[in-house]
């Protein structure tokens, strides 16, 4: 049961990071489907795959795009 919700999760989160005008919101919306997803490798027992999952799609990637994000000029299409 916790394992589709998990999967209704990623697809509800992948749905809102094409939804989002706000590039913050999208990056924000990603690393949590990033998040959602080491938790769905963990349940699938690999928790190898988890970590790493969640150290770089979760942690270094979103970091490294709300660098980008503040670092360029934000307008409204």
């Amino acid at each position: 049961m916790i394992q589709i919700l998990v999967l209704i999760g990623i697809i509800i989160s992948a749905f809102f990071v094409l939804r989002f005008k706000d590039l913050l919101a999208s990056v924000i919306s990603l690393a949590i489907m990033s998040l959602l997803l080491s938790i769905e490798f963990y349940i699938l027992q690999a928790p190898d795959v988890a970590i790493a999952e969640a150290a770089i799609g979760a942690g270094l990637s979103t970091a490294i795009y709300v660098i980008a994000i503040k670092k360029s000029k934000r307008w409204e299409a």
